[in-house]
């Protein structure tokens, strides 16, 4: 199917089947939201991390990574160890009744404290690493190939990079959009019980990631 589209909708296309499936850099930025508590800058720091790495998946430096075994071993712990402590919390937090209404200010995060996790929930996240880096970038190779020798089309490299740029502006969008658009779901969250069901799957998804990183799935 991306082989018919332009390299630019192409990445585009290919950038948000990769982004907006459930994970969770996209479970905080969603609850941030929510909250309506440090969005922007939360959301500058997530898509600026993922244009960084998009960057370095259209470079080709996937094959640089896949061949340092122990470097990815070390990601692969770390994440897990933060994702299962983000895990607990957020259990914390759904099982624990009071203190969960953001009007409140209890529980309130500060912008310091946002900005670190959405760092670590993307560098410290393998699963980040493999849709960016490795696939995105993969993608971007194999599409450039497949499209060399056209009369009208740009030569392999533009069309990497245009295929490149079409998933930075994906990932851009995909965020801008979930942490300024879940506002919109502030009726739902007008009762303690929807943040207790939130921090829920919060920490589900968390928990699920951790654990497939511990397995080493």
């Amino acid at each position: 199917m991306l082989a018919s589209l332009s390299p630019l909708v192409a990445g585009l296309a290919a950038g948000l089947s990769l982004i907006v499936a459930i994970g969770a850099q996209n479970a905080f930025v969603l609850r941030q939201g929510v909250r309506r508590e440090h969005v922007l800058p939360v959301v500058a720091v997530c898509a600026a991390s993922d244009l960084v790495l998009i960057a370095a998946g259209t470079a080709g430096l996937g094959a640089l990574v896949t061949g340092a075994p122990a470097l990815l071993a070390a990601v692969r712990w770390g994440g897990a160890a933060f994702l299962l402590a983000l895990a607990a919390l957020a259990a914390r937090r759904a099982l624990r009744p009071g203190g969960l209404d953001p009007a409140s200010g209890a529980g309130a995060t500060s912008a310091r404290s946002a900005v670190g996790t959405s760092l670590a929930l993307t560098w410290l996240n393998p699963h980040v690493y493999l849709d960016t880096v490795l696939l995105l970038g993969s993608l971007a190779a194999g599409y450039a190939a497949a499209h060399v020798g056209g009369a009208d089309t740009p030569g392999p490299d533009a069309t990497r990079w245009l295929f490149g740029a079409g998933a930075m502006v994906a990932s851009v969008v995909w965020f801008t959009a979930l942490g300024f658009g879940a506002r919109l779901l502030a009726p739902v969250f007008a009762r303690p019980v929807a943040w207790r069901v939130l921090d829920g799957v919060i920490a589900l998804v968390m928990a699920t990631i951790g654990v497939s990183l511990v397995l080493g799935s």
